[in-house]
């Protein structure tokens, strides 16, 4: 079996949690399958794998129409595969052609949606109803969508009645837990300035409206003043954002120490220091389908205080692995909380729930790890991820 997997992130360029998916997907497929991964960017040394340039004639053009075009070489070359795997809108236009021009299978891995990302609009101006287009139409026609937790499978189908629920698998994230597990060096930390023995709450994500770091910084107001921050925060969606994150970390800059602000991506091998020494991870996000930064914390042992919302719930046990922060939010498609004072408290109120316990929240960090190892293994994913790929293909050739 040829599959070709379809992806805008892959390393060395990958700035979010789409693009480890595929990263780790591939090195646990391969023993099994042909894969060829196709993807943005610079040209790759890896066997296997074929990246793809921005066409000349649309340098400096909208965002979206640049994706197209970027799209279609790589569908072209998808000829000669059983199946194609597309992950995030950037490569389902790839996958669609790809399906219609050879006439394989197209599988989507839906690590986000489009309807539910309505700021999204804010970067991609009209390019975004470019992408709403592009996602719709690839989900309706795909012959099989893996969904990476049941609450997006719940918001595939909410999103795009016309998707036969048959069709629509949920298959988890993973997580390399020989990779993201505790790390007892400090010279990351030290040599930042953090001190890898205070009570530390940590961020990382990238500055978007859906990881909802504004509500976690506006909570930080009503913390100790001796709690340590550490955000790993980069890659903003637009300039706006990225304005307003920065004037409210000068803000706590200016009436407290410890704010301590990292905007490059950081090697996994320095971001597992930072993360094992903290006293608790917090995830804010108003939409995460799954939340594999969760993950990682997990497997780095320390504990997990996140939004209440999407997959998160599937990932984080309340009172077991962490606490998760009840939201209401507006049914617009923006995750907005209808009363955001009230959830910048209940988020402060659990951060401190966690930090002032830390016998308790050591106890919360070793049961995270346990259960990261437990239920969220490449090795299992790998083979429910095969079953969905041979019944899909069964499915076209009858």
């Amino acid at each position: 079996m040829r599959v070709d997997l379809l992806t805008k992130e892959y390393p060395p360029e990958v700035y979010g949690g789409a693009g480890v998916h595929v990263a780790e997907l591939t090195q646990v497929l391969r023993p099994h399958i042909d894969v060829q991964v196709r993807c943005f960017g610079a040209p790759r040394d890896e066997e296997g794998t074929t990246a793809y340039g921005t066409p000349s004639e649309l340098e400096g053009a909208n965002s979206a129409l640049v994706t197209m075009g970027t799209d279609l070489p790589m569908a072209e070359d998808c000829a000669g595969a059983d199946l194609v795997h597309s992950h995030t809108w950037y490569a389902n236009f790839a996958g669609f052609t790809a399906s219609l021009l050879h006439g394989m299978p197209h599988v989507i891995s839906a690590h986000s949606l489009e309807p539910l990302r309505p700021w999204k609009a804010e970067q991609l101006g009209g390019g975004y109803r470019l992408s709403s287009y592009i996602e719709r139409t690839a989900y309706e026609n795909a012959a099989g969508i893996i969904a990476v937790s049941g609450g997006m499978r719940e918001d595939i189908l909410r999103s795009y009645p016309n998707v036969d629920p048959d069709k629509v698998h949920v298959v988890h994230n993973g997580i390399d837990i020989d990779s993201w597990a505790p790390n007892p060096d400090t010279s990351v930390l030290t040599d930042r300035g953090i001190d890898p023995d205070a009570p530390t709450i940590v961020f990382v994500g990238r500055i978007t409206r859906q990881k909802g770091l504004p509500y976690f910084l506006r909570a930080v107001r009503e913390l100790p003043a001796d709690y340590q921050l550490v955000l790993c925060a980069g890659a903003p969606d637009t300039p706006e954002i990225a304005q307003e994150v920065e004037d409210l970390v000068s803000e706590l800059k200016a009436t407290r120490q410890g704010v301590n602000l990292i905007t490059e991506m950081l090697p996994r091998d320095q971001l597992t220091q930072i993360l094992s020494h903290a006293t608790t991870f917090v995830c804010p996000s108003v939409y995460e389908p799954l939340g594999i930064v969760n993950l990682e914390a997990m497997a780095c042992g320390i504990p997990v205080v996140a939004t209440a919302t999407g997959g998160i719930p599937e990932v984080v046990v309340d009172g077991e692995t962490g606490y998760l922060v009840e939201i209401d939010q507006v049914d617009d498609g923006t995750g907005t909380p209808k009363d955001p004072e009230k959830f910048v408290a209940d988020l402060a109120a659990a951060l401190v729930k966690m930090v002032s316990d830390p016998e308790r929240a050591k106890q919360m960090g070793e049961a995270s790890r346990r259960r990261a190892t437990e239920h969220f293994s490449w090795t299992s994913i790998a083979e429910r991820t095969l079953e969905v790929y041979r019944t899909v293909i069964e499915q076209s050739r009858a």
